[in-house]
């Protein structure tokens, strides 16, 4: 039996789908990145924007125990502030995915704009 993800064709022996759980800014480079590594692997994910929603900041920093983003939870295996770059290295590493040279429309590690951090939330526990 394979499963067909994206361009990859994956056999259930070898590869199976990651389950994933993003931790982004709404906008940010890093961010950017991250979606686009899903994106170019074709990967279903859930994403739960940190700015938009403190509660899941604070799920964020609890589960990762650390404040900067992104943090990407891949079949319960946290990286923390991860770019693009990382968690396609990471995914490639382990075998969730095969190497695909396809381009991104954004750059895999771009640092956001200082404005962006200027208009973070801010959590105090």
């Amino acid at each position: 039996m394979s499963l067909k993800i994206g361009f990859n064709v994956l056999s259930s022996n070898s590869m199976e789908t990651p389950q994933i759980t993003a931790y982004l800014k709404t906008t940010c480079g890093w961010s950017a990145g991250v979606r686009a590594v899903l994106a170019k692997y074709n990967l279903a994910y859930t994403e739960k924007d940190i700015i938009q929603n403190p509660a899941f900041r604070w799920e964020m920093e609890t589960k990762s125990g650390q404040p900067l983003s992104p943090c990407v939870e891949i079949n319960g295996r946290m990286l923390a502030d991860v770019s693009g770059e990382e968690v396609e290295r990471y995914l490639i590493d382990n075998k969730l995915v095969q190497a695909n040279e396809a381009q991104t429309d954004v750059p895999l590690n771009a640092p956001c704009p200082n404005e962006v951090h200027e208009g973070s939330v801010k959590l105090n526990f």
